[in-house]
């Protein structure tokens, strides 16, 4: 009898544990603009701790942007992370390893403010840790890096073309002719010179979840 009553207070501190732990765990979110965003949302998918990506668009003032009328709006992705696993100053850090910093006039091969790299921050911990990661990597490149830090998006989603376009299997009519949106998508990234680019400027700093290393 007693060993019965240890053995069920064990089974409920037990479950109580992992109750307690499931209650501790949060999805948050954090929204990043770096060009193109499929090419942001493919490398994202990739990294540990995040258990969603969005894309879609942030920092303007025009409502209900869309992909052919985002007027004064970023390009960008809402991550969603789990907590327990990682932090905003951590996926900023990554974020800023996969793109070009040193560039504010867009990214890569697409140009203008819809395509320019920025960090929003929805807390000043958020502020405070977006600028933490942002000097750590002017210190690593030598040199100011014109990436705004951003306040709370306004974020709205982009239509459902968009979403996971890097993997989708439909066929469409693209520039390279009639093929699968993923193989669009790759056709496009490596005609941009993104990963090259990228490895040119953080050499083994960067972060290698990107499709130019080969995951």
């Amino acid at each position: 009898m007693l060993k019965s009553t240890i053995r069920t207070a064990l089974i409920g501190a037990v479950f109580t544990a992992g109750a307690t732990s499931a209650a501790l765990a949060e999805t948050k979110t954090v929204v990043v603009a770096g060009g193109c965003f499929w090419c942001v949302e493919a490398d994202f998918d990739k990294v540990n701790g995040v258990v969603a990506t969005t894309s879609g668009f942030a920092g303007g003032t025009s409502p209900n942007p869309t992909y052919k009328s985002h007027a004064g709006h970023y390009e960008v992705v809402k991550i969603d992370y789990d907590s327990n696993v990682t932090d905003y100053k951590t996926l900023v850090t990554t974020f800023l390893r996969t793109i070009n910093p040193t560039d504010g006039g867009g990214q890569f091969c697409d140009r203008g403010m819809t395509y320019a790299p920025a960090l929003f921050a929805s807390t000043p911990n958020e502020k405070a840790a977006a600028e933490a990661a942002l000097a750590e990597a002017s210190n690593q490149l030598g040199q100011n890096l014109p990436v705004p830090v951003k306040g709370a998006p306004n974020f709205t989603a982009a239509e459902d073309f968009h979403q996971n376009y890097y993997r989708s299997q439909e066929k469409q009519l693209t520039r390279f002719g009639i093929i699968k949106r993923a193989d669009a998508y790759k056709k496009y990234r490596k005609a941009c010179g993104r990963d090259e680019t990228v490895k040119k400027i953080w050499g083994n700093a960067a972060y290698q979840g990107v499709s130019g290393y080969g995951s």
